[in-house]
């Protein structure tokens, strides 16, 4: 007969112990469950209780306001996420706009799934700092189907998702440079209200100079590094040598 795993037990903190947890003081996490930023916590009598999804929320929100949102505009998605509003209107209120990219909407169990042995606190943390991604209680949106497909390629090739997330942070910074330098071409020869329109011809600018790049240091790399790897032979046994004629 075999025995059945127990049910894991949920980790509850108090009022202190919550505000420890997450970095912040005690009066902050007051005010944050007053503006109704956090939802309420499970009552024993005066005790309040909390739990993983209510630090989840707290990280979020810090991670949120790293990126420059607003409690005001925190307060919005987070009223987005309980209302289950569209994925269009998530992806205005996560600051991606008028934006081709699709956020879409995970559960622990899928992400989980997208990046097995990978989804480490830490890596969650980079995440949400990032903007990649935002929780709330149980679920997660991920601000981008093509960045998670491609971070999921990258570490099914044997990428560590630590170093994805680091390149990412590399790569938004150059791609703000970027925007910065496209906005302002754009804005002082024709107008800002033409920079929607002209966004493509700035895509298709950064993607072949991109694709440029890419081929120059391919072509400067040793031919050793460009041959794929190929496993090698396995070692031969030595060959007798054949026995020698006694001497007359």
């Amino acid at each position: 007969m075999t025995r059945e795993a127990e049910p894991a037990v949920e980790r509850e903190y108090r009022t202190e112990e919550l505000a420890e947890a997450a970095g912040i003081p005690v009066r902050t996490l007051r005010f944050y469950r007053e503006r109704k930023l956090l939802p309420p916590p499970r009552r024993e009598g005066r005790i309040a209780w909390y739990d993983d999804r209510h630090l989840a929320r707290l990280r979020t929100i810090a991670a949120l306001l790293e990126r420059g949102h607003t409690l005001g505009g925190i307060a919005e998605l987070t009223a987005a996420f309980e209302k289950g509003r569209d994925m269009g209107q998530l992806g205005e209120l996560l600051g991606i706009g008028w934006s081709e990219e699709t956020p879409v909407r995970l559960s622990p169990e899928d992400l989980a799934d997208y990046f097995e042995g990978e989804v480490t606190p830490e890596n969650l943390a980079a995440s949400l700092d990032l903007g990649y991604v935002a929780t709330d209680g149980e679920e997660l949106v991920h601000v981008s189907r093509r960045l998670l497909d491609v971070s999921s390629a990258l570490v099914r090739e044997g990428v560590p998702l630590s170093a994805v997330l680091e390149t990412g942070r590399r790569v938004r910074e150059h791609a703000d440079a970027l925007a910065a330098l496209f906005t302002e071409l754009i804005s002082a020869h024709i107008g800002p209200d033409a920079i929607a329109r002209l966004r493509p011809l700035a895509k298709s600018v950064v993607e072949a100079e991109l694709t440029m790049a890419m081929d120059r240091l391919h072509q400067q790399l040793p031919q050793t590094a460009q041959a794929p790897r190929t496993p090698p032979a396995p070692p031969t046994s030595p060959t007798p040598s054949p026995p020698q004629a006694p001497s007359s």
